[in-house]
């Protein structure tokens, strides 16, 4: 069987899965979502195994710690993915919600309810837990998955979707629910990407390579952000502690995330007291700082460039740049930003406002760290991706994210005249 033909088997038993899926039961699919959850405890030590291959892989092909942590699997992020599906079950079934309804004069009764997308593909690269997180949503939305996980996780990946595709069939999910590509071959994603007849949306999660070629290749609907170039601004009013413990989660928690802080925007009015103690604890943590002339007329940093304000490092470098205003700060977000996450630290509430009002992001925060834009810390459960799209969705894309509306009109034989 050739690659092309092996695509389009997968997308016929995703398809013919989405069908099933579709009318399947709330508490069928809280019983698969349950099994998959403790199929996962159960198989830690497997999983661990796997991942210790892909781990040794990746350091001989000298990749960086950054991408490395997103690689790996402890006990704790074992232990994280199994509750991550768990919450996902506490979630209400979106499948069926209806939206709205009203009865027309001639006695029509039309509804707007909400219906799996169908068939999801899910391509993403490096983190593993992605796998547990988008099978559960898909499940949970009534959705068939076809996922495809970079080949520096294909160990990781073949365990975890083989352990979750064994727990939701067990209690009742119908075969080809949950399904992954077996092979590292680049050119398995061109085949997905053409599987239109089958497949209702693209999901990708990767690096912005991937999520360009995506873009142009696909012949199916995507949806997903091509950067992660998120911001922290201080104020001129703001509390300089909470500043510095907000800027340094956001940027060193998990740099290489894309809801990590790329860029500090510091008024001018702060920038002298405020940088020099935060520098100094990047320093500490290793991260470089690379600024603009005056902060490092303030600080002995690297000079930042033009392509410093558009680059996503995902990496412990952090560029620096002291502004003039409240506006000049948003003014440089709009430009140089990803409109994903970005985040103004601000005593005032007319900054707040103005800021949230102005900032044209997925999510925008007030004295709070990005690294907050997550399904899970939304209260969501897992998420399937992040969008900075305008249609369909945009910011995380969990359950009601997966679905899609349908008009449902009930009559007693009225006909057009």
């Amino acid at each position: 069987m050739s690659l092309q033909e092996e695509l389009i088997q997968i997308g016929r038993q995703a398809r013919a899965a989405a069908d099933a899926l579709r009318s399947l039961s709330c508490g069928t699919k809280d019983r698969a979502l349950m099994g998959m959850a403790q199929a996962l405890r159960d198989g830690a030590r497997a999983l661990g195994e796997s991942n210790a291959r892909d781990l040794e892989a990746g350091r001989e092909k000298g990749l960086s710690g950054a991408m490395l942590d997103r690689l790996t699997l402890t006990d704790k992020r074992i232990e994280g993915m199994a509750v991550g599906v768990e919450a996902v079950v506490a979630l209400p079934d979106p499948v069926g919600d209806i939206l709205h309804q009203t009865v027309r004069p001639n006695g029509l009764r039309i509804a707007q309810i909400r219906q799996p997308l169908g068939v999801v593909g899910i391509i993403y690269e490096s983190r593993p837990n992605v796998t547990a997180d988008a099978a559960a949503l898909c499940l949970k939305s009534g959705n068939a998955c076809i996922l495809r996980g970079g080949s520096e996780a294909i160990h990781s990946n073949l365990a975890i979707a083989d352990i979750i595709a064994d727990g939701a069939r067990a209690a009742g999910v119908p075969d080809h629910a949950v399904q992954i590509l077996r092979t590292t071959d680049r050119a398995a994603v061109g085949e997905l990407l053409k599987l239109d007849r089958y497949v209702d949306v693209i999901v990708p999660r990767g690096g912005k390579g991937l999520i360009a070629r995506i873009y142009d290749e696909s012949r199916i609907p995507v949806v997903a952000h091509l950067d992660g170039i998120c911001h922290t601004y201080v104020h001129a009013d703001a509390d300089l502690a909470m500043a510095k413990t907000v800027s340094l989660n956001a940027k060193l928690q998990r740099p290489g995330v894309c809801n990590a802080m790329e860029t500090l925007l510091v008024h001018e009015a702060v920038a002298a007291a405020f940088l020099p103690d935060l520098v100094a604890a990047l320093d500490a943590a290793g991260c470089e700082v690379r600024g603009c002339p005056r902060t490092c007329a303030i600080v002995a940093c690297n000079e930042a460039t033009e392509e410093d304000w558009v680059t996503e490092y995902l990496d412990r470098i952090l560029s620096i740049k002291v502004v003039d205003s409240l506006e000049a700060a948003i003014e440089h977000i709009n430009l140089y930003g990803s409109h994903h996450s970005d985040a103004i630290i601000t005593e005032g509430y007319g900054s707040a406002e103005r800021f949230l009002d102005a900032v044209d992001s997925a999510s925008v925060y007030v004295n709070a760290s990005t690294r907050f834009t997550d399904g899970f810390e939304f209260g969501l459960g897992a998420e399937i991706g992040i969008s900075t799209n305008k249609l369909h969705c945009r910011g995380p894309m969990a359950l009601k994210e997966l679905t899609t509306l349908k008009y449902v009109i009930r009559g007693t034989g009225q006909i057009r005249e």
